[in-house]
């Protein structure tokens, strides 16, 4: 059963757990466009793993309120008012792609709470110093952050359509980016595990409308409202060398701008490999976060 937080603006954020009560508190912040169905070991492991997994819709998407013209920021306050909520003291996050800068955030603006952070195939800040945004990026993406920064009807009328399109067949994004997909992303895509729960998590994203998806898309196009050279807390970046949807310039200025950044660029895999690595990241944001405790305490 969902289980629901108010912000102090009197939002409501939806969520769900999974794994071990008592385990380590992860909260797993899911791509765009997306909800807290997103794809995720099965409890069986995060029991072994030691860990209690948390999942949200961020603003606008499944049942949580929609907040107009938040920014990349404004998910901190939100994370922490979920753990808040639970009576949560320190926590780690991981975000993947669309998730992957609101895990950021949380890192950079919450690091007394924030113990560890994974982030998996993300972007970088549009206004990032010598980095080419676009470079590498397939022509779907492209036409949606620039319609993001340049024409907001166009965008909303474009994710409008495709939502609508999800409603009538939940496979229709996948289907969609076929073509412009790498083929180890195929690959992994076509495990029917996998695309059940990439289906379920696009459908429950917009099944009530697409204003999370909207949000996301315009959020990521202007300031993020923090810096990630500020992040002190353990970070892991993960990332395919081969990813088009999220390139990999974009990794590769993060992987330069955080001072204690694990990074971890994988040759052969693509965008969609971030979902069979994620067993691996959260085992990684337990140890590391119990190591900056007990330095903390030292």
């Amino acid at each position: 059963m969902a289980s629901t937080a108010l912000t102090a603006d009197k939002r409501k954020l939806v969520f769900d757990s999974w794994g071990d009560p008592q385990g380590h508190p992860v909260f797993l912040l899911h791509g765009t466009p997306g909800s807290r169905k997103g794809p995720r070991p099965r409890s069986m492991v995060l029991y072994q793993l030691g860990i209690r997994l948390i999942a949200y819709d961020r603003p606008g998407y499944g049942q949580s309120t929609r907040l107009a013209h938040r920014s990349v920021a404004h998910a901190a306050d939100d994370v922490v008012a979920i753990a808040d909520h639970l009576g949560l003291g320190g926590f780690s996050v991981v975000g993947r792609s669309g998730g992957g800068p609101h895990a950021l955030a949380c890192a950079a603006l919450h690091p007394e709470r924030v113990l560890s952070a994974g982030v998996l195939v993300s972007l970088a800040p549009p206004d990032a110093p010598e980095l080419d945004w676009f470079e590498g990026m397939t022509k779907s993406n492209v036409r949606e952050y620039r319609n993001a920064r340049e024409n907001l009807e166009e965008l909303q009328t474009t994710l409008v359509q495709n939502a609508d399109a999800i409603k009538a067949d939940p496979g229709s994004l996948l289907s969609g980016l076929d073509e412009e997909m790498q083929a180890v992303d195929r690959r992994v895509v076509a495990d029917a595990g996998i695309r059940g729960m990439l289906k379920q998590n696009f459908l429950m994203g917009v099944g009530e409308s697409a204003d999370g998806w909207i949000d996301d898309a315009v959020s990521f196009c202007k300031p993020w409202d923090f810096d990630p050279a500020g992040i002190t807390v353990p970070t892991l970046l993960w990332h395919g060398e081969r990813d088009v949807f999220s390139p990999v310039g974009h990794f590769q200025w993060l992987a330069g701008r955080i001072p204690r950044a694990t990074v971890i660029l994988q040759p052969s895999a693509a965008h969609f490999d971030a979902v069979s690595v994620l067993p691996r990241v959260l085992g990684w944001l337990k140890d590391q976060a119990r190591k900056d405790a007990a330095a903390r305490t030292a």
